[in-house]
């Protein structure tokens, strides 16, 4: 699959930084209409630290798997907060070169806009991508935001400063800890939400990163620094 070449990746912390504020101003977020026939899940992770995998998965409206890919290299970029997509984000770009399937949507496990300056993983992507893209974490990164009703479905708004709002808490199974959705780029929080719950069947996170994130605890133990 083919993506925009937004920029390089050999930055330094202020470079980065500067980059994050200056990309920020070209997010899009507007309404989704209807809920995609196939979206991708993105998850990465570490099996050791300087070797990264990353996984991405097709599904379709019912969440059957359709495709899936998955690349393994050495990481550069160190583990610095706030600046995670430059660590995870060429890695996920020299996976998606691999995806012969296009999906209209991509949910990644990370955050989207709330994120201190406005970028986070599914945001920063989402500008190489130019498809709707949404961030599902398990925690807050930043905002402040009221504990949602205890029922599936029911959420509340994540804020960031000026009180705008970045994401939603929201509540996928009843009585279970919330997850944090934030649009990335080219959806809003409400279609976020809404996209977010089609996705959502038994488990409290979202079929498409919960089968990638399977996928990744999987293949990890046969990784390791010398096979790369």
């Amino acid at each position: 699959m083919n993506y925009v070449k937004l920029h390089e990746w050999n930055l330094s912390y202020s470079e980065a930084v500067s980059l994050q504020n200056e990309l920020k101003q070209k997010l899009i977020h507007k309404s989704v209409g209807k809920i995609p026939e196939l979206v991708a899940g993105v998850d990465i992770s570490f099996p050791s630290k300087y070797v990264g995998l990353c996984v991405i998965v097709i599904l379709d409206k019912q969440s059957n798997v359709i495709d899936y890919v998955q690349y393994s290299d050495k990481i550069d970029f160190p583990y610095i907060p706030g600046l995670l997509s430059f660590r995870e984000g060429p890695l996920f770009l020299k996976t998606l070169k691999k995806l012969k399937t296009k999906p209209e949507l991509f949910f990644f496990d990370g955050q989207g806009i709330a994120h201190p300056r406005g970028l986070g993983l599914a945001a920063h992507m989402g500008l190489f991508l130019q498809i709707p893209t949404i961030g599902i974490a398990k925690s807050k990164l930043f905002g402040t935001f009221n504990e949602p009703e205890r029922t599936k479905g029911n959420w509340s708004a994540l804020f960031g400063r000026e009180n705008k709002i970045i994401g939603a808490v929201l509540r996928t199974r009843t009585n279970t800890k919330p997850v944090f959705v934030s649009p990335g780029h080219m959806i809003d929080v409400i279609s976020s939400v809404r996209i977010t719950l089609a996705f959502t069947k038994t488990f409290k996170i979202p079929e498409p990163t919960r089968r990638a994130h399977i996928l990744t605890q999987k293949l990890k133990p046969s990784l390791d620094d010398k096979k790369l």
